[in-house]
């Protein structure tokens, strides 16, 4: 990695992003000892302009920011490391210098469609009328699209695996909504496994 500290006076602008939610968690500075010894540590360090000096972003709260990958932008003046973080980022208390923690991603954005048209009772909407038909009607659909997944798991058309997967993970959905969880709830659950 070559990266051009000659611009900037010695300093990059680091952009640091959650590992599992690609979301932007904060925008720091590094010199080339910042980034060494974020390299060598496996914890990010930056460089404080406010400070004049090193700071292990941590170093206080215990809020460290594990590494997990590092990449320069094109310009070879811009760095991204993708981090695992400990707790917030943010001095504020929030999750990130941005706001607090949100979901990214289709299956978030799916999720919301699906808990819209439940709450909005959207008439002529095949998600509504099988969440009116009750849980029972809900977790049986579930458990149909498990079957049929299984199923075309033992055969060889990719294709057809895809969309039975597809299948099951939107009535997933539609189950979790009529339990009263959301994704982000077994989401935690997996991160507390990990």
């Amino acid at each position: 990695m070559n990266i051009d500290f000659n611009k900037d006076n010695g300093l990059v602008p680091v952009i640091i992003q959650d590992n599992r939610t690609l979301q932007v968690l904060m925008l720091g500075y590094m010199n080339e000892e910042a980034f060494d010894k974020t390299k060598q540590e496996g914890i990010v360090t930056f460089f404080s302009r406010s400070k004049n000096r090193l700071w292990t972003k941590g170093e206080e709260s215990g809020n460290f920011l594990t590494v997990q990958s590092i990449d320069i932008d094109c310009d070879q003046d811009t760095i991204l490391i993708k981090v695992i973080p400990k707790n917030v980022v943010c001095h504020t208390g929030s999750f990130s210098c941005f706001g607090e923690k949100a979901p990214k991603g289709f299956l978030y954005e799916l999720e919301e469609k699906i808990s819209q048209r439940i709450d909005d009772k959207t008439e002529g909407s095949y998600t509504y009328s099988l969440y009116q038909r009750g849980i029972n009607k809900v977790a049986q659909k579930v458990g149909e699209e498990a079957v049929e997944l299984v199923i075309e798991a033992k055969d060889n058309n990719a294709d057809l695996f895809r969309n039975e997967a597809a299948d099951l993970m939107y009535h997933f959905l539609i189950l979790l909504k009529a339990k009263g969880f959301s994704l982000e709830d077994i989401e935690k659950i997996l991160q507390s496994r990990s």
